[in-house]
């Protein structure tokens, strides 16, 4: 409660100080502007200054990591042909209109133009105070000119910037060095390219090229118009080039790391480069039930107003904007910091239905332009996408996890328990038959004796199928290799495994089913194939990973291995490719007698298994 106290007097004299700048820069609207307006000398080279600054100032010029404005020229030029008056009221007039049109906040829409005003009309008493002191007679018509400006120049950059950094520093947000070092950095390389033009326009003035007309204007100032322009269009350009590459790049690794926990730290790690936000939350829709999994910004105590939050996320289905937490923040507001001033709401959805909820905030009203606003609901998108993805294949996973645990019952149920049940039977007869049939019972006893191992044997074999399986403990790669230590040193036959490319992760099922493929190809070709080599490649591509099982045996007729499969209650070939379809996944089966057999399995990416590599 302190902490939010001393936050709240710091904002209320924070604002009180914008006011007061305000009002001071409306009072000297009105008394050097207002006031000391003349009749206008020259219509049309005013008119031009004038649309030159619009521009100007429309279009702030990119200058090392910011945009600056270069106005002052114009605004100078305005007041040597025009007078204070003039100067003061077009620029004010513009910079209000300009603030407003961008939609910032009323206090920065009155404070922006105030202060500049204040450090023009504070330089221009400045140097009415300093020139009549210094020997201008002594110097040329091109010197006295450099030196006005001079006075005038340097000191409302000065002021101005003096200004702004004490309304930076009494606000409760921090203001950090690095930041003051990039608005001062921003502020000289503005100075300088003014100066060098102002010195220009004197050095231009001092010569006799006849009369100065509205053309001679323009085309010395069209190059700081072209200038601002177009630095400011392909600045603009460069951004959204930028914006692309980070969505790009934030989509691929999501790829690759969804299937894992991995994506919510990456997510948070790189989210600034795609949409800049002082506080932001990602919320997942899990069965009904709001789970909160980064975030950022948030108040110490926010996990004991969490259970209640959550209850009122259903309510926002469609992206929604808060541009003033003090009037109305939304159903989060109360887990953010107290200067979090305007909430951004972007729901997750796909296929009608909310499966998350993005909320960024900012520590301005009214922050949020168009640009951010289409970030934002694209992220959401993207990402609404790659979890409901995710939600699919982790049913898909369950269902084929429910159908092998179904199949290890039929089996138990019509293997195990029905030799059991014969063995029991014949047990009985054989002890009903003890006294008069002796030999008749021992026969029977052998034959449930051999039945009963027969059983522990199945039994042993579906303990072992539900056991975890290799490519869950180690991986795939770590797994084949494992595989084929066993399987060598058990058989003669030589076996090489290479592997290309960049090892991404797969679900644990289709892992399971590229092993399952593997292992019964290498022992079809050790039963069957009379081979002396294998050859394993095991490629992960941009595109699809790849399992190829070669040998050099026999070779056989695929017809008569496939009429032989229907047959077979194993997992037979037949086996092997329905497995393969159940991950989307394409087997093709390529022998000939006498030439060998090569057994080629496509994994395509389901949209979660990795980003790009090479192979």
């Amino acid at each position: 409660m302190k902490i939010n106290s001393r936050l709240q007097k710091t904002e209320s004299f924070a604002s009180k100080a914008m006011m007061f700048i305000s009002i001071i820069g409306l009072w000297i609207f009105v008394q050097f502007g207002l006031m000391d307006l003349n009749s206008l000398q020259e219509p049309l080279i005013f008119g031009f200054l004038v649309l030159s600054l619009i521009i100007v100032e429309l279009y702030p010029m990119p200058v090392w990591r910011g945009f600056t404005t270069i106005s002052f020229p114009l605004v100078y030029t305005i007041y040597i042909m025009h007078g204070l008056g003039y100067s003061v009221v077009i620029y004010a007039m513009i910079v209000f209109t300009i603030n407003l049109l961008k939609r910032r906040p009323l206090r920065i829409v009155f404070f922006n133009p105030a202060q500049l005003i204040i450090g023009f009309v504070s330089a221009y008493f400045l140097a009415k105070t300093i020139l009549p002191i210094l020997p201008m007679d002594d110097f040329s018509t091109l010197t006295q000119g450099i030196i006005h400006f001079s006075l005038i120049i340097i000191p409302f950059y000065l002021f101005n910037n003096l200004i702004v950094d004490f309304i930076l520093v009494v606000r409760p947000q921090p203001y950090a060095y690095k930041v003051w070092k990039q608005k001062t950095l921003q502020e000289l390389n503005s100075l300088l390219i003014s100066y060098v033009y102002l010195v220009l326009f004197y050095v231009l003035g001092s010569q006799n090229r006849g009369d100065i007309d509205v053309i001679s204007f323009f085309f010395f100032f069209s190059p700081l118009v072209a200038l601002a322009l177009l630095s400011s269009i392909i600045v603009r350009l460069n951004k959204e080039k930028t914006r692309l590459k980070a969505l790009f790049k934030i989509s691929s690794e999501l790829n690759r790391k969804i299937p894992t926990e991995e994506w919510l730290s990456f997510l948070e790690s790189h989210l600034q480069e795609f949409i800049a936000a002082d506080a932001w939350t990602l919320w997942i829709n899990e069965d009904e039930d709001w789970k909160l999994k980064v975030a950022k910004g948030l108040e110490k105590n926010h996990l004991e107003k969490i259970e209640n939050i959550s209850i009122t996320l259903d309510t926002i289905e469609e992206l929604t904007i808060f541009h003033d937490a003090k009037k109305d923040g939304g159903p989060a507001l109360s887990i953010f910091n107290a200067e979090i001033r305007t909430l951004l709401y972007a729901p997750l959805i796909l296929d009608d239905e909310v499966v998350g909820l993005f909320i960024f905030g900012r520590s301005r009203t009214n922050s949020f332009q168009e640009e951010d606003i289409q970030a934002a609901a694209t992220i959401a998108n993207q990402l609404a996408v790659l979890i409901k993805t995710k939600m699919l294949i982790e049913e898909q996973e369950k269902t084929i996890i429910l159908e092998e645990r179904n199949r290890i019952a039929r089996e138990i149920h019509d293997g195990v328990a029905q030799s059991l049940a014969g063995a029991v039977m014949k047990l009985e007869t054989a002890e009903r038959k003890f006294s008069k049939m002796p030999e008749d019972s021992l026969r029977l006893m052998h034959e449930s004796k051999e039945k009963l191992r027969q059983s522990l044997k199945e039994v042993r074999e579906s303990i072992y199928a539900l056991r975890p399986y290799p490519t869950e403990r180690i991986g795939l790669k770590a797994a084949l290799a494992a595989r084929i230590n066993l399987i060598q040193k058990d058989h003669s036959i030589e076996i090489a495994l290479e592997s290309r490319g960049h090892e991404f992760t797969l679900s644990s099922m289709v892992e399971k089913i590229i092993f399952d493929i593997f292992q019964e190809s290498v022992q079809n070709a050790i039963k069957h194939s009379k081979a002396n080599k294998i050859e394993i490649l095991l490629s992960y591509q941009k595109e699809h990973a790849l399992l190829k099982v070669k040998d050099d045996g026999v070779g056989f007729s695929l017809f008569q291995a496939m009429l032989k499969a229907r047959k077979e209650p194993h997992f037979g070939i037949l086996h092997m490719n329905e497995a393969a379809e159940k991950i989307h996944a394409s087997l093709q089966v390529d022998s000939r007698e006498g030439e060998g057999t090569e057994i080629t399995l496509t994994v395509p990416k389901m949209g979660i298994e990795g980003g790009e590599s090479d192979d």
